[in-house]
């Protein structure tokens, strides 16, 4: 549904996005990340047809059209990172206008003003809404169109928690419906919640691209498990460091880093050595602390290459 092929974008002499390929599949929900910088929006709007490529092509539909072309509006629904409206229009005008230009039926302005939970601020203006209520606006906007695809720029940024509801909602019944959700996001809760597929953009280039499944694998890697005793068991951290060779003392605790599947196997040293557990933490890896490893891991892997090229 959307292709990205050797997509660059540069302003002046300052590369935004560099030979992007990556595609999102009908009915896939894929979730940018990177930090500020790292050409997470400018490949949203390229997305959306905002942006034409320096180099490159992007598509969007299928069968594939150019992403900038008249044609492309057709087939996706885009919510920007900050909304704007004209202050002087009410929610209720905003929204009208909005449902005409796509030609969408009437019914579905009192719809997404229910979904977005504005029935009550519809018919003020604009000018009076609080920034939460201008996002929600703009949520029921990105959710008149039926559209096969669904584009967010950091959607949740500024939601408040009514309109986070709301979201949750209308992005699960749109996938439950087979629609292509492709969007950018701080949020890494949003980002374990919603996406079948994370990619990780540094410096304007794809960085990292994990699966649901590889990212509870790299997760489940990054697991510990820490055990106190009833009394000390000399020899204790050998035995266990047979299995589990990361094992290490700290205080009175024994830290077992790896991966879940490795706790059994631990566990049956600790039994066997006679250690009685007096308690035991599993605690599993987020994708906060994996992605602030991959970025971290990135960022060197640039800095090296730039200090090996000035040596050159």
């Amino acid at each position: 549904m959307i292709r990205f092929e050797q997509f660059s974008k540069r302003y002046g002499g300052r590369s935004a996005v560099e030979s992007l390929s990556l595609a999102v599949e009908r009915g896939e929900a894929v979730a940018l990340l990177g930090p500020n910088g790292s050409g997470k929006t400018t490949t949203v709007k390229a997305a959306a047809g905002l942006i034409r490529p320096t180099s490159g092509r992007v598509s969007i539909g299928e069968p594939g059209r150019d992403a900038a072309g008249p044609d492309a509006r057709k087939v996706i629904s885009y919510l920007p990172q900050r909304v704007l409206f004209p202050e002087a229009l009410t929610g209720l005008e905003i929204v009208e206008f909005y449902r005409r230009l796509r030609g969408v039926e009437t019914s579905r302005t009192g719809e997404v003003l229910r979904l977005a939970s504005l029935n009550g601020a519809s018919s003020r203006p604009v000018g009076t809404y609080s920034g939460g209520m201008l996002q929600r606006l703009g949520l029921a906007v990105a959710a008149l169109p039926d559209a096969p695809v669904l584009l967010l720029d950091e959607p949740t940024a500024a939601l408040d928690p009514d309109g986070l509801c709301a979201f949750y909602g209308l992005v699960e019944r749109r996938r439950r419906e087979g629609r292509t959700l492709f969007f950018s996001s701080h949020q890494l809760g949003d980002v374990e919640r919603l996406a079948d597929r994370f990619l990780l953009l540094i410096g304007g280039k794809l960085a990292a691209a994990l699966s649901r499944d590889e990212l509870s694998d790299r997760l489940a890697e990054r697991g510990t498990m820490r055990l106190r005793f009833t009394r000390p068991v000399p020899g204790l951290l050998e035995r266990v460091r047979a299995v589990a060779h990361k094992a290490v003392w700290s205080g009175e605790e024994l830290i077992v880093p790896g991966h879940a599947a490795e706790r059994p196997r631990v566990l049956d040293v600790v039994r066997a050595a006679g250690a009685e557990i007096r308690n035991l933490i599993a605690e599993e890896a987020r994708l906060d602390s994996l992605y602030l490893e991959l970025v971290r891991e990135k960022e060197t892997d640039a800095g090296t290459r730039g200090r090996g090229d000035a040596e050159r």
